[in-house]
């Protein structure tokens, strides 16, 4: 299997906080020095709502997704130890994008099992083809953990995701 870099987004989607070695590790903020308080309520909030909305599906650890389009329902969905590449828009409740592959021009490509939970969960019930809206729990983002200036503790995210393909860039 090849070796792909990560664009930005994905060093930052990566769990544990990875960073390229280059680049300073992004901000911790103390959960008592940032909102998050009330980051979770408004998160919990807008899920309680959010899975009320037709087609929104809820998985059993609390993930979310509506899906936009389908693939071929004959493709295989990828598993923990695949690399995808997948165009993606992250945005927090209020609608703030804090990165998007689709802006930079470039899909991102990374492994399954190398991303925070929720995007792990989500991966592997897609198939290529797929455009899926993601509703991700804190808990299964960064939980009390700020990432840098952009994504708050206990932040609920959304995402849109392509999954364009399996196995990387062919």
């Amino acid at each position: 299997m090849k070796v792909y870099t990560l664009l930005p987004i994905a060093a930052l989607l990566l769990t544990g906080c990875q960073h390229p070695p280059s680049a300073p590790p992004p901000t911790l903020l103390p959960p008592q020095a940032s909102s998050g308080g009330k980051n979770l309520e408004d998160g919990e909030a807008f899920l309680r709502a959010n899975a009320k909305k037709p087609g929104v599906k809820t998985t059993a650890s609390g993930l979310q997704y509506q899906v936009l389009a389908s693939g071929p329902a004959s493709g295989r969905s990828p598993t923990r130890g695949d690399a995808v590449k997948v165009h993606y828009r992250g945005t927090l409740i209020d609608g703030t994008v804090f990165d998007s592959s689709f802006d930079r021009g470039a899909p991102a490509v990374f492994g399954v099992g190398q991303v925070i939970s929720g995007w792990t969960e989500a991966l592997q019930l897609m198939k290529p083809g797929d455009r899926w809206q993601v509703f991700v729990p804190s808990r299964l983002a960064y939980g009390e953990r700020a990432m840098g200036d952009k994504i708050p503790a206990n932040s609920t995210l959304i995402f849109e995701v392509d999954l364009l393909d399996i196995g990387g860039v062919h």
